[in-house]
């Protein structure tokens, strides 16, 4: 919908209409509804932001309760909100093995034991390697840390939930994109025709996240990634090298020198724009963080 016939809306309207972008918690939506109209979805976001950082603290940890464990029993059963569901697939927190989902129970037990609330983060912008580091990484904090730090983390899941509802102005930054290009140092021009493969590392494991091939300008159509936050966590770019040389008629030695490139990088910021280019001979190879 957009922002201007949210703007419109009577409180039964508006609360159907984006209510749900806060876990059970119609009452977010009706103290937003107060405060319209909106210049902006971002302005939106805040109002409604604005009101779980006002509310009691208790009324705030009974808003936390309210969300499931990670790959928890209830998410495994299907007894969670559909936003849930799709969030913990993007992760693979739905596919998880036996092992895995006995870590994840016995953090989740830790966390709500200290804090009283369930473990928050936004998985969308977290692969799962990356959530496990959060888990322990967040587990020694103060409870006044993490309380703050789950709010945190509450704010970057509703401005995705909000931003996939509303159009208008202003729409929160919630994007990210990894990108590439390969140049062939040796003939002093993009290297055409060069396919690519990008996976994430999960452990020791590798998922591959999709595959392209190199255009005219040595780049791909469309980015790797895009269109949505990158997850944080360990990436590995591979780049067919030997095949472009090989259609150059460049003898690199039986077999080459150089055949499959592999760039192995980290993602930090989900929102951010990470280049990640191949500059290569039939003999070596460098590369940088472009823009």
């Amino acid at each position: 919908m957009t922002l201007a016939d949210l703007n419109r809306m009577d409180l039964a309207g508006f609360e159907a209409a984006v209510g749900e972008a806060f876990e059970l918690a119609p009452w977010v939506a009706a103290a937003a509804h107060a405060r319209r109209p909106f210049a902006t979805v971002s302005d939106l976001h805040a109002a409604m932001m604005g009101a779980v950082r006002a509310a009691p603290r208790d009324t705030q940890l009974a808003f936390l309760r309210n969300h499931p464990d990670l790959a928890g029993k209830a998410a495994r059963a299907g007894a969670i909100t559909d936003d849930s569901k799709s969030e913990q697939a993007s992760a693979g927190l739905d596919t998880l093995s036996e092992e895995e989902f006995v870590r994840f129970h016995r953090l989740n037990d830790a966390y709500k034991a200290k804090f009283g609330f369930p473990f928050m983060i936004c998985v969308r912008r977290h692969t799962r390697d990356s959530i496990l580091a959060q888990f322990e990484r967040r587990l020694p904090r103060d409870a006044a840390t993490e309380l703050a730090a789950a709010l945190q983390e509450v704010f970057y899941i509703t401005r995705l939930r909000l931003g996939a509802k509303v159009t208008g102005e202003g729409m929160p930054k919630v994007d990210g994109r990894i990108s590439t290009h390969v140049l062939d140092t040796h003939a002093g021009r993009p290297a055409i025709g060069v396919a690519i493969e990008l996976y994430e590392l999960a452990g020791e494991r590798y998922h591959r996240v999709t595959s392209a091939v190199t255009n005219a300008d040595g780049r791909t159509d469309q980015p790797l990634i895009g269109g949505r936050p990158l997850p944080i966590g360990r990436y590995e770019l591979r780049f067919a090298i030997g095949d472009h040389f090989r259609r150059r008629g460049i003898e690199a030695g039986d077999p080459p020198f150089l055949e499959i490139v592999p760039l192995r990088f980290s993602v930090g910021e989900p929102e951010g724009h990470y280049h990640v280019p191949l500059l290569c001979t039939p003999w070596s190879y460098s590369t940088y963080r472009g823009s």
